[in-house]
């Protein structure tokens, strides 16, 4: 993914309800959801969700369908793996254990430290 792309998704994300549209379309996976009932889980107005989930086309995040009278939006999940890749291609540059994440603790260790 270039650069200029990449700040155009970013910049698509970094507002509270795309941001929160985009991870609900993630976890829908490719089947998507109607914009309707986007809206009305987020409790976004239909025509501020429009506003956003345009804003999203735009940055290539979203595809959208039309099914019958509904417009039905899903990630992209090309493009979120595209910019995912971009932002860490050059983790590991400091050592491979840059690029783990932290391990969660587990309930048991949690509560073996608050006992010490």
């Amino acid at each position: 993914m270039d650069p200029t792309k990449t700040v155009q998704a970013l910049g698509a994300l970094a507002h509270e309800h795309r941001l929160a549209v985009y991870r609900m379309l993630v976890e829908r996976g490719p089947n998507g959801l109607a914009a309707g009932v986007i809206a009305e889980r987020l409790g976004i107005l239909p025509s501020s969700l429009t506003f956003h989930l345009q804003h999203l086309l735009r940055a290539g995040l979203v595809t959208q369908r039309r099914m019958s009278r509904q417009l039905i939006y899903a990630a992209d999940f090309t493009v979120m793996n595209a910019l995912v890749g971009f932002l860490t291609e050059n983790c590991c540059g400091r050592g491979q254990s840059a690029c783990l994440p932290a391990p969660k603790a587990s309930p048991a260790s949690k509560s073996r430290k608050a006992a010490s």
